[in-house]
């Protein structure tokens, strides 16, 4: 049996930007800092997407759908007053199960640290940072996305992550001090 034009309309959206909603969500949450927010922004989104699907001519549903994330957060969302971001653990679960105690709590500690030091970012470099190192973007990707030119997108990212570095640092010098 034939698909009909809607089935194969509804196939084809799952195969490319269905499927990315986690990222998407995790996305958004580092936008927002929001969980609620966050979904409401998802959630338009999709919509959006779903209603401009037939004009997609696009091989990367991903692109698309960060896309279209930003330009909802920037044009609506921004003016709403940040919170602590949501750090989504099942997009980015832990690299391997430890039993160990100690080193639990160490690696959670250094997560909320890791995760202060990013939400200290302007929004500008931290933006950048997300879609690279968090969701994997090339750096002709987030520039897509971002609609900056790719000099701007390594300038971002290298700025984000020096004062990453620099965080860090200041951080566990204070801490081995005291």
């Amino acid at each position: 049996m034939t698909p009909t034009p809607h089935q194969e309309r509804l196939r084809d959206f799952d195969l490319l930007v269905l499927r990315h909603l986690p990222s998407a969500l995790n996305l958004a949450r580092w936008y927002v800092r929001n969980d609620d927010d966050a979904k409401d922004l998802v959630q338009e989104a999709m919509l959006r997407a779903f209603k401009a699907f037939a004009t997609f001519r696009g091989h990367d549903g991903r692109i698309w759908l960060f896309t279209i994330i930003r330009n909802l957060y920037f044009s609506a969302v921004a003016r709403k007053q940040p919170e602590p971001a949501v750090f989504d653990e099942e997009t980015h679960p832990p690299q391997e199960p430890v039993d160990n105690p100690e080193l639990i709590l160490l690696r959670q500690t250094d997560s909320q640290t890791v995760r202060k030091a990013i939400e200290s970012l302007s929004a500008d470099v931290r933006e950048v940072l997300i879609l690279r190192e968090l969701e994997g973007l090339s750096y002709k990707e987030i520039a897509d996305v971002t609609k900056v030119p790719l000099g701007t997108v390594m300038s971002r990212l290298y700025r984000a992550r020096e004062q990453l570095r620099q965080y860090l640092a200041s951080y566990y010098a204070v801490k081995r001090v005291g």
